[in-house]
């Protein structure tokens, strides 16, 4: 029995599908599926149930995941035990919505591999709730979140910082002369947001909208870049985390407005799943991650204002 076909067997188990395991594993589809039908007819049994597009373990299935786990444990703290002396490998698949994957990962990433080049990352971006449901399922190792704190019984989320948002326009907008803006400033402005599903963006909604505030036109975006870039040619406002417009506000591209926060702010939390092998790859990044974490609480008590 061949470890490397159970532990096709094992993905195929985490991530629920022949198509997603072939995704995680950089493998052709019809690889998977040889892997798992040769570990079948060794076994003399079917270890999955194929119904439409969905699979389930059959009785045989179920008996051999125990084992093919505890084989994969065992063969991931040899491989540590033998790397110890030449450095970490493996690969680890992390998810993270753009504005952490354009403004706080780099540095995390950049500094994981000067330390452990032989670590392969795979980044993969997302919506909060779909790379929750990821890290959940086992598609991804980590996964980075960017909304109101979160609590989930399968998984262990840990926050980082509370974020800071900042409310922008171009720097020659009269609500950029100073004074406080509320949600009744805001009254026929043209608001420039990301896609809808996003938590910051529902809060700022929620907002105006408590206070009869419904901006019409919204206009949609799906890059960050792009929205500042509109703000800056003075399409409209926008609503983002400070740490995204930062280095705008601070060159005079674009204003911060003197706009009260608190209600709205989200937080950079990593979530994994509780009860999955926590390789020693994974455990570095973590620690790199908690490193860095305490360094973006240190940097970012600036005080609000117009400007950075």
């Amino acid at each position: 029995m061949e470890s490397r076909h159970l532990f096709t067997f094992l993905v195929v188990v985490e991530t629920g599908g022949f198509t997603k395991a072939a995704q995680k594993m950089d493998y052709a589809q019809s690889s998977v599926t040889a892997q798992i039908q040769a570990l079948e007819a060794e076994i003399g049994q079917p270890l999955f149930d194929r119904i439409g597009r969905s699979i389930r373990l059959t009785d045989a299935g179920e008996r051999l995941l125990p084992f093919a786990q505890e084989i994969q444990k065992m063969h991931l703290l040899a491989e540590g035990a033998l790397n110890s002396g030449s450095g970490i490998g493996g690969t680890l698949t992390i998810g993270a919505p753009e504005s952490l994957a354009a403004f706080r990962l780099p540095a995390v990433i950049r500094d994981y591999k000067k330390r452990y080049p032989g670590v392969k990352i795979v980044l993969r971006p997302g919506p909060c709730w779909e790379l929750l449901a990821s890290a959940r399922s086992g598609e991804l190792d980590l996964a980075f979140l960017l909304q109101p704190e979160t609590a989930d019984r399968e998984m262990e989320i840990e926050t980082l910082i509370r974020e800071e948002m900042a409310l922008i326009a171009p720097p020659d907008h009269p609500l950029a002369s100073g004074g406080r803006v509320d949600a009744a400033s805001l009254r026929g402005e043209t608001i420039l947001s990301t896609e809808s599903g996003c938590s910051y963006r529902a809060l700022f909604e929620q907002r105006l909208n408590r206070f009869g505030v419904f901006p019409d036109p919204m206009l949609e975006f799906w890059s960050l870049e792009a929205i500042k870039q509109c703000v800056a040619a003075g399409l409209g406002l926008a609503f983002l985390p400070r740490v995204a417009v930062r280095k705008e506000c601070e060159d005079g591209r674009l204003a911060r407005l003197d706009w009260d926060d608190t209600d709205q702010r989200v937080s950079t939390q990593v979530a994994y799943h509780g009860k999955k092998w926590r390789s020693p790859a994974l455990l570095e990044f973590l620690r790199i991650v908690r490193e860095h974490a305490r360094r973006w609480n240190a940097e970012d008590r600036i005080p609000a204002g117009r400007r950075e």
